[in-house]
């Protein structure tokens, strides 16, 4: 297990949000943290620590007033980090190389090619083919709906017909280089982590995969690393120190490397 960083930026700031607040009516979102500081300070932290792989989020659509300043943000932070970060949001196979040229090491894609609510192959390959397999990363941040967790977009609020579990894993992971996973019903709430899903993760992902939500204590970080069977990576966002909570990053980093707290 390793700690992946991440700067969520919406409406132009890098913030902590509860995920399953955002809505592109009037760009809201609950915010549990909004920095002073600006992309490009968080990415320019994370290349001074050495922390790579980590993901920049562009929680607004590209028909959103504020777009532009959270793209700004986003590509500041990108080129603060060359070859460190990934980026997701609105990726397409018309923009990808943009964010690619810029400094990300993949793009992160779900709506392109999870859209009204079906899985659309045809996407998934034009994608691939313009940006290569190794430069991918798959987002399948879900919800629970009837006993199962389905992949849900445009900003988590819409439910695919897609249902997570080892068939869809296999297929999927021969497009691209990695999963990020975000169990949406507990992101932003540090009120622990999706144990379920976290297990299920570890049972059926065959290529490096991420997990974000609800990670607020190190009890959570050795239940993921036993859930996940130490293959799973994990983020944290609202309840690191850095964005206002009680986890200090160094003490998460001793833990996740030697399991041992300062």
């Amino acid at each position: 297990m390793k700690f992946r960083p991440c700067i969520d930026i919406h409406n132009g700031k890098v913030k902590q949000i509860v995920g399953g607040s955002l809505t592109d009516q009037g760009d809201h979102a609950s915010e549990n943290f909004v920095a002073d500081q600006d992309g490009e300070f968080f990415a320019d932290f994370y290349r001074k620590k050495n922390l790579s792989g980590g993901h920049v989020i562009l929680l607004n659509p590209v028909e959103s007033e504020y777009y532009g300043q959270t793209k700004q943000q986003a590509l500041a932070a990108l080129k603060a980090y060359p070859g460190g970060l990934q980026v997701g949001g609105g990726i397409t196979p018309y923009n990808a190389e943009e964010f690619l040229k810029a400094g990300a090491s993949h793009v992160i894609v779900t709506s392109y090619i999870f859209s009204d609510g079906h899985f659309h192959q045809d996407r998934l390959t034009e994608l691939c083919s313009a940006v290569g397999k190794d430069h991918l990363v798959l987002d399948l941040s879900c919800r629970k709906k009837g006993g199962s967790y389905y992949i849900v977009t445009d900003r988590w609020q819409k439910y695919t017909d897609v249902c997570l579990n080892e068939e869809t894993v296999w297929e999927l992971a021969g497009f691209c280089d990695e999963f990020l996973i975000h169990g949406v019903d507990v992101e932003g709430k540090t009120g622990g982590i999706e144990e379920e899903l976290t297990a299920l993760l570890g049972q059926i992902c065959t290529i490096p995969a991420t997990y974000a939500g609800g990670v607020h204590n190190f009890q959570d970080l050795e239940k993921l690393k036993k859930l996940g069977q130490g293959k799973i990576d994990v983020t944290i966002g609202s309840a690191l120190d850095l964005f206002g909570g009680n986890m200090s990053l160094n003490d998460v980093l001793n833990y996740i490397n030697n399991r041992i707290i300062k």
